[in-house]
């Protein structure tokens, strides 16, 4: 699977998805600037957190308007695979392809720690090497995280699984105490309605080596890279279904 990481003008963890990728993963990846009209070639999109165009009138709201998101959106028709992580999850919604916002936090103030992550769907293209309920601890880093949608928006994602992470505590309960910056219901993560591209708040290629003293960050990538070998599995079967376990198998 080959990965393409975004590099917008102020982006900050471009080169941590790069390493994430290239070294713990073991899979090929370049680097692609903002003004690139294509991203052909790619079977998976990074936007990398940081603080494009310098967060200038909102977070995301210049990037989105950069050559390349009109390449992004297109690959994203296309079933390919795109995840947008802090800054690139705001720059998703600001491009609308993920419902909903991120506003400033609660407390207005920059937030940088650890936390805890509750996997709410484990089925998705993002999620599949997890366990239902599993909790993952995940660092953040953000001053607007805050993610708010419409009651009809979030109705319609709930019923169709699109709320992939909710801040939990580490034992997997919801609650207020566990929310580190207002979001509505507990919201840290959310795919499209197609289940191709996700949005999260929270850094898992700050946390995929057991040096950062958490790797359960990885398990978003190997979910990625599960998902599409299952899609190009020859035996076409669904999920865990395979019978042939071939090279091209992706539950092998």
């Amino acid at each position: 699977m080959k990965f393409g990481v975004i590099i917008f003008p102020g982006s900050n963890c471009d080169r941590d998805c790069y390493h994430v990728v290239d070294q713990v993963m073991g899979q090929p990846v370049d680097f692609i600037w903002h003004g690139a009209d294509s991203v052909d070639g790619y079977d998976g999109i990074i936007l990398p957190g940081g603080f494009s165009y310098g967060d200038y009138l909102r977070t995301g709201a210049i990037a989105r308007f950069s050559p390349v998101m009109g390449a992004v959106e297109k690959a994203a028709a296309a079933g390919k695979t795109v995840i947008g992580i802090c800054n690139g999850f705001q720059i998703l919604t600001e491009a609308g392809m993920l419902p909903g916002v991120l506003r400033r936090n609660e407390s207005l103030q920059f937030i940088c720690k650890f936390l805890h992550l509750k996997v709410e769907h484990n089925e998705s293209a993002f999620t599949n090497a997890c366990s239902p309920g599993q909790v993952l601890r995940v660092p953040i880093a953000h001053g607007e995280g805050n993610y708010y949608a419409d009651p009809e928006v979030l109705a319609g994602m709930e019923e169709n699984g699109q709320i992939l992470f909710r801040y939990c505590e580490a034992d997997g309960t919801v609650s207020a105490a566990a929310n580190p910056n207002g979001s509505l219901e507990n919201i840290a993560g959310i795919c499209n309605r197609e289940g191709n591209v996700m949005g999260m708040m929270p850094h898992p290629e700050r946390s995929s080596e057991e040096i950062l003293t958490s790797a359960d960050g990885r398990f978003v990538f190997e979910s990625i890279l599960r998902h599409f070998k299952m899609r190009n599995c020859e035996c076409g079967a669904a999920h865990a279904t395979c019978k042939i376990k071939t090279a091209k198998c992706g539950v092998r």
